[in-house]
């Protein structure tokens, strides 16, 4: 049988309260950045023993009265084709997919979002097929010096240009088919539309992985930057949660690096100092306090880091990655003492 490290009840319950409580320190308006798969994260499930591949949107959907969704998708990437490499489907036919998935749950999706408009003509078919299908499209464009250049970001020429996102629940779930998408701008764009309407709402940043409250060398947390070695993601410790609280916490080298220029955005589009003193401070994460039993996900971690690497090792023989990644799996094998004959499959 199946060892168990983690509480899946446990952790959608008190997640899903988390949330709540973040949606009412907001004054009743609260915008989520989604990041990681919503649908089938089966590498949450092999790294934490328990969590059911489905768990985020089964938590959502105890939410689903105050929940809706809001699908992103970069113009750039309709132009270009983009394909998910998990699924082998583009972008685009993605957002299809998962505007039925969500409604097949029960889920409410109030619109797409096309970010980084800029005239592309598959982009424009494509809103033409969604605004057939009856599914509200909004437009957001390209800002010159995003996201160093804040005054004019936080203008009627920046944020102001992008069509406001008719929503109509206190949860906005903002999701999307893939990374760079542009779903923290979105959000940031909408702080900005709100605020000048005069209605109170915060954002915040959903991701499970690094887990912040695991030490930075977890085989869990090094198990995620297994998982992104061709992105170049290093868990990192929070430097600005350090300083604030004095407290170690861990995030990962992207969110250290844009969290001075989110903070200085959203003072700029409140006028007051923001209460985020940290990234993890934005992150709403509990996936950390469900654990039950450390050495079982420790080691399902560590099978996972020697996968990987073996994963790897293909993809570079395909050419589907540079060796530059292979070294990086490698070094993280080396870095927890693995070798692939700790894997009983080799």
């Amino acid at each position: 049988m199946k060892k168990i490290g983690f509480d899946n009840e446990k952790y959608i319950a008190t997640q899903s309260a988390h949330i709540k409580e973040r949606i009412a320190h907001f004054g009743g308006k609260l915008y989520l950045e989604f990041g990681g798969k919503l649908f089938d994260d089966y590498h949450a499930s092999r790294v934490l023993p328990g969590f059911e591949p489905d768990s985020k949107v089964r938590m959502l959907c105890q939410m689903k009265d105050d929940a809706e969704i809001v699908i992103v998708i970069s113009a750039g990437d309709i132009e270009k084709n983009k394909v998910r490499s998990d699924l082998g489907i583009t972008y685009d036919v993605d957002v299809l997919r998962l505007i039925d998935a969500f409604r097949g749950i029960g889920l409410y999706v109030g619109s797409v979002v096309i970010t980084q408009y800029a005239g592309q003509a598959a982009a424009d078919a494509f809103k033409k097929r969604l605004t057939a299908l009856g599914m509200p499209v909004y437009m957001h464009y390209p800002i010159a010096g995003y996201p160093g250049n804040v005054p004019l970001i936080v203008s009627d020429e920046g944020y102001g240009r992008n069509e406001y996102i008719e929503t109509t629940r206190p949860l906005v779930v903002i999701t999307a088919p893939g990374p760079g998408s542009g779903k923290m701008a979105t959000c940031l764009s909408q702080l900005y539309h709100e605020h000048k309407r005069g209605v109170q709402a915060g954002y915040a940043k959903f991701e499970t992985f690094p887990i912040w409250n695991l030490p930075l060398k977890h085989p869990v947390n090094i198990a995620y930057e297994a998982a992104t070695a061709d992105l170049r993601d290093v868990n990192m410790i929070d430097s600005f949660h350090l300083e604030a609280y004095g407290e170690r916490a861990v995030n990962y080298n992207r969110d250290l690096e844009v969290f001075p220029v989110v903070k200085r955005i959203i003072e700029k589009i409140t006028g007051e100092e923001s209460e985020y003193k940290s990234p993890t401070d934005m992150g709403v994460n509990r996936a950390g306090f469900s654990i039950i039993d450390d050495e079982v996900c420790r080691e399902a971690a560590n099978q996972e880091i020697i996968r990987r690497f073996m994963i790897a090792q293909v993809d570079y023989k395909k050419g589907k990655i540079d060796e530059a990644s292979l070294e990086r799996a490698k070094l993280l094998m080396d870095e927890q003492e693995l070798k692939i004959s700790d894997r009983k499959v080799v």
